[in-house]
């Protein structure tokens, strides 16, 4: 039933709520990347092993993904703001906690802390968003502003971090994040409303957060052994458990009245095809991005910060392109537009196939940026047609798995295109070894071209220089196969998009022409408790 009237355009309030939200989601990104410059630092001071230092790189994005889905839940029973705050006040905990750590045990509990509050601030600011943007034109515009800031502070966290090491210790990539959540802590209750469920909450459901929590860590750690070791009992055992405890969690969801994801969403045309496109979008792109900075680094021998200021670019470019799209959807069907920018990076991907180990560069990074700047405004565009598809009560879980699946994305992408691009450089390596080459050599050199290198210096010339040739074009071989199935992949989500997303209509200045969802199974009452 059609509303009486139109919903209230966001004033300057809203607006300035928007970039105080914005920033803390920058350093949130950032935190996933920053510390690819400090690892050096991090093992000389501390001396972790190398399982060790592995965990202080990932333990973080693994529990954020393992907790989105019941921090969006929480957020949308006891009140988005209340639990962004808390998140935030974590944040700055655990920050100012991993700067001074003593250990690496340490280190690793104030990462896994960060995870964890990380998790509560992501989906609250989403979800608020939705909540103070009413107009579906605004809300749209105000999401590409709030993924923009994402994708910036994720792509300059290795910058970041290398300017800070010139001249700090390595514990000051953390402490950039207190300023940040200091001024969220304290502008929040001035510009933030307060989102809940109109009606009283029930109890929350700890057995379903705790499967939810279960079925996603062993499905990304699954991921995670697939990319280090391939294909085997560990990656295998631990998908297994993830998929158990993920159909443990979709029985239980279907039995309870108050479910902590409410599977009526995905009988939602938009939500489910936005989801879908989403994924296998980030999938493609993440593969490819973590193989081209390797080959910027390994094979051109660039070292991290001038590798990542070559890809400033892409991100300039994409950053252009998402705060566009939402005006782009004004004059476009979703479907097209998510599906010409699909093809234009799957266009970028396939320009990276012909960069080679000597003169390849223009190619890789001209590619690279196509892929960008076609993917990123897809995160934008998607992230809308999700949050707008739920109903505002569901904001908080709707905006929990739409990050939970552009997480998901990600672990795939670098897991399965990362092992395709290692596997084809270790068989163009075994076939393409020089003579004089040792099998004791040849093993270490298939791990990655650095160790190529470094088990070329204990050879004779020209064993020397002949192996490491053939690591460099190796590599470029593993990039170029898993550049052009990126590319395939993307050409399928395109086709997919178009299908899926056909029944999606345009957004008008402030009205929104798409079919509204349904109303779920489970009545409840939107309401919106604004306080000062």
């Amino acid at each position: 039933m059609p509303s009486e009237s139109a919903p209230p355009r966001a004033g300057r309030r809203e607006w300035w709520g928007l970039a105080v939200l914005a920033l803390p989601t920058s350093m949130l990104a950032m935190d996933m990347t920053v510390l690819h410059l400090a690892a050096p630092a991090i093992s000389e001071d501390l001396s972790p092993s190398g399982s060790e230092l592995l965990w202080i790189l990932d333990i973080y994005g693994f529990l954020i993904s393992g907790f989105l889905i019941s921090m969006g839940t929480l957020g949308d029973r006891i009140g988005r703001r209340r639990l962004l705050m808390a998140g935030a006040t974590a944040f700055t905990a655990a920050s100012v906690f991993a700067a001074y750590a003593q250990s690496a045990e340490t280190l690793i509990l104030a990462r896994a802390l960060l995870g964890v509050a990380g998790a509560t601030v992501m989906p609250s600011a989403l979800a608020l968003i939705s909540t103070m943007f009413a107009v579906p034109a605004q809300r749209a515009f105000a999401i590409a502003v709030w993924m923009t800031a994402f994708i910036t502070g994720e792509a300059v966290g290795p910058l970041v971090g290398g300017v800070l090491l010139e001249f700090f210790w390595w514990g000051s990539v953390f402490l950039i994040a207190v300023p940040v959540m200091v001024l969220l802590l304290v502008t929040a209750p001035k510009l933030l409303p307060e989102h809940r469920e109109a009606r009283p909450a029930g109890r929350f459901d700890f057995v379903s957060a705790a499967l939810s929590l279960l079925a996603v860590l062993s499905l990304v750690y699954a991921v995670k052994l697939l990319s280090e070791s391939g294909a085997g009992a560990g990656p295998l055992g631990f998908a297994l458990v993830g998929l158990a405890a993920g159909a443990a969690f979709v029985r239980r969801q279907k039995r309870l009245d108050e479910p902590l994801v409410d599977l009526g969403l995905f009988r939602v045309p938009a939500f489910s095809a936005a989801l879908s496109t989403q994924t296998l979008s980030v999938c493609g792109l993440a593969g490819t991005q973590l193989l081209l900075m390797q080959y910027l680094q390994s094979v051109h021998e660039l070292s991290p910060l001038r590798a990542g200021l070559w890809t400033l670019p892409a991100v300039g470019i994409g950053i252009v392109g998402t705060l566009l799209a939402p005006r782009t959807v004004t004059r476009v069907r979703p479907a097209t537009a998510v599906s010409v920018c699909l093809v234009l990076a799957a266009v970028g991907a396939a320009l990276i196939v012909p960069a080679g180990p000597e003169s390849g560069l223009a190619w890789a990074i001209g590619g690279f940026t196509l892929l960008y700047a076609g993917v990123t405004p897809i995160l934008a565009l998607t992230a809308d047609l999700i949050v707008g598809s739920a109903p505002p009560e569901r904001a908080g879980a709707a905006s929990a798995v739409s990050e939970s699946g552009a997480e998901l994305g990600l672990s795939l992408g670098m897991a399965l295109l990362g092992s395709l691009g290692l596997a084809v450089y270790r068989r163009q390596l075994s076939d393409n070894a020089p003579a004089g080459v040792d099998d004791a050599a040849l093993s270490d050199a298939q791990q990655t071209v650095g160790s190529a290198v470094s088990a070329a210096e204990d050879l004779p010339e020209p064993a020397s220089s002949g192996l490491v040739d053939a690591a460099r074009d190796a590599f470029t071989d593993g990039l170029a196969t898993a550049a052009g199935v990126s590319a395939a992949l993307l050409l399928a989500t395109a086709a997919l998009a178009a299908v899926m997303l056909r029944g999606v209509s345009t957004v008008g200045h402030g009205e929104e022409e798409t079919e509204q969802p349904p109303a779920p199974e489970r009545e409840s009452e939107p309401a919106a408790a604004h306080g000062d």
